[in-house]
């Protein structure tokens, strides 16, 4: 007996949505160079870019909502109070989202742009597929107008891959600029701009210095779901790399270093043991107390906007923050200003 569905309930393809592959065999490669290389190293790390499969985005959606968590609350807020002028000013005929997740603060943008009866493509970039196609298609029953051409691929390697556009505006939300040291973040955003068209548009979020206290407990929720969020990191190397990581005999580390304005965090050994990853045919030893380095999340300076904007030959042109400077918003055009200025 088939059991191929009827006619009527086949599910016919969406002409609005499209979708993109980047990843594949090239992605464990890199996954596999990566742990190789931070694993052996005296120093042991992992890219903090490796929490994120399906588990870990769902993960990062829940610690978004903790009440530890300030940086979404403001972030959203700042969205919501200034979508309307960042549309105005940039009237995008295409937006693209590095690092998408679930697009819920990306909704604000998208409503403002449909009050302005805009024809816009939405472009969501992210490393977990099946995350990036369950927000594609939602975004579709939502947004009924709009187009939608999801990329699993990593930015890290992939900007180049960044579709043209007429008037486009990328997001970089999340204080995600924050997990790379100072160079790295000049170099990616002297890459993104390249990848652009004078006129075009970044958006780009930046979590700001504050007391320390409040840095820490948004870095060490009561709930423990950053302390599993990092662990995650583990679980997508035992699947990817045939490992045998037991992510229970690491715990969670969080601190901030106030002379490189940074939260760092680790994960560090309970116990002595062994680790093997059968892919790499690596076999790499862990004393009690050995960490790996897991992350780096800087925090900001209006200055530091500025700054970066520049090296990487663009113009701040707008700066948003919360009345308690605990967020900013940066907007930034590229080859200089393409709209008005002002010095809030």
């Amino acid at each position: 007996m088939s059991s191929r569905p009827p006619a009527a309930a086949r599910r016919e393809p969406d002409p609005l949505l499209t979708f993109e592959r980047l990843l594949g065999p090239s992605y464990r490669g890199t996954l596999a160079r990566d742990a190789r290389r931070g694993l052996t190293a005296a120093r042991k790390s992992l890219p903090s870019k490796y929490f994120y499969d399906g588990r870990g985005s769902r993960l990062f959606d829940a610690i978004c909502d903790t009440p530890e968590y300030y940086l979404t609350r403001v972030d959203t807020e700042l969205l919501r109070r200034h979508a309307d002028e960042l549309v105005a000013l940039v009237r995008p005929t295409d937006v693209i989202e590095l690092g998408a997740g679930g697009a819920q603060k990306t909704r604000l943008l998208l409503d403002a742009l449909m009050r302005a009866g805009g024809d816009v493509r939405y472009v969501p970039m992210d490393v977990s597929e099946s995350h990036l196609l369950q927000t594609a298609e939602a975004l579709r029953g939502e947004y009924p107008a709009l187009r939608v051409h999801g990329i699993a691929g990593d930015y890290e390697r992939h900007l180049e891959r960044i579709p043209p556009g007429e008037r486009r505006l990328v997001l970089f939300l999340g204080s995600t600029i924050g997990n790379l040291t100072p160079a790295e973040a000049t170099a990616f955003v002297s890459r993104l701009a390249r990848c652009l068209a004078p006129g075009d548009a970044i958006l780009i979020g930046m979590d700001l210095v504050k007391p320390e206290a409040v840095l820490h407990a948004a870095y060490n929720d009561a709930a423990g779901l950053t302390a599993e969020f990092n662990r995650n990191a583990l679980r997508v190397i035992n699947r990817e790399l045939d490992g045998d990581f037991d992510p229970e005999a690491f715990e969670h580390v969080a601190f901030f270093d106030a002379d490189r304005a940074r939260v760092e965090m680790h994960l560090r050994a309970t116990r002595a043991h062994r680790v093997r990853l059968r892919a790499l045919g690596l076999e790499v030893a862990f004393d009690r107390g050995e960490t790996i380095h897991t992350e780096i999340s800087r925090k900001f300076r209006r200055a530091d906007a500025e700054q970066l904007y520049a090296a990487a030959g663009c113009t701040l042109e707008r700066w948003w923050s919360d009345e308690r400077g605990y967020f900013g918003e940066a907007l930034g055009r590229v080859g200089g200003f393409s709209g008005g200025s002002d010095r809030r």
